[in-house]
C-alpha cells in the first residue's frame, strides 16, 4: 500500500488539519510510503514562509516527476477517460491497487482510476 496526496491533501497540511497530519505521521512510523506528483507540488506552491508546515512535511513525501513517457502515458489516460486534468490524470497514474489517495477532487480522481481498472480507496480531505 502506498498513500498518495492530491492538491487537496497538500492544502490540508498547509491548513494543518491535525487530523490528517497524524494519519500521514502513522503512516510514516509503519513506513508506509508517501507520495505525489512534482505538478500537485506545484499546484499548491507558492511561498515557504507563508507555508511553513508544508515546507517541513514535503521532504518526506516522495515527489514523482512529470517527464516525457509520463507525459505520453497522462495523456492516453486523458483521452481514454475523456478527462482533461492533466495533474490529476498524473495523480491517477501514480496509484496501484490498495493504495489510498487523499483528494478533494474524488469524482474526477475515482474516474480516473476507473479508466485505468485500478481499485484503489478514494478519501476526501
Amino acid at each position: 500500500m502506498t498513500v498518495v496526496l492530491d492538491a487537496g491533501a497538500l492544502v490540508a497540511i498547509e491548513r494543518r488539519d491535525m487530523d490528517f497530519i497524524a494519519y500521514l505521521r502513522a503512516a510514516q512510523r509503519r513506513k508506509i510510503p508517501i507520495r505525489t506528483s512534482a505538478a500537485v507540488v506545484a499546484q499548491v506552491w507558492r511561498d515557504g514562509a507563508r507555508q511553513a508546515e508544508l515546507a517541513r512535511q514535503l521532504p518526506a513525501i516522495n515527489q514523482r516527476p512529470l517527464d516525457s513517457d509520463t507525459a505520453r502515458a497522462i495523456g492516453g489516460l486523458l483521452g481514454e477517460s475523456r478527462a482533461a486534468d492533466v495533474v490529476d490524470g498524473h495523480v491517477a497514474l501514480l496509484c496501484a491497487p490498495g493504495d489510498a489517495v487523499f483528494t478533494s477532487d474524488t469524482g474526477d480522481i475515482q474516474h480516473l482510476l476507473d479508466s485505468r481498472r485500478v481499485t484503489a480507496l478514494v478519501e476526501r480531505v
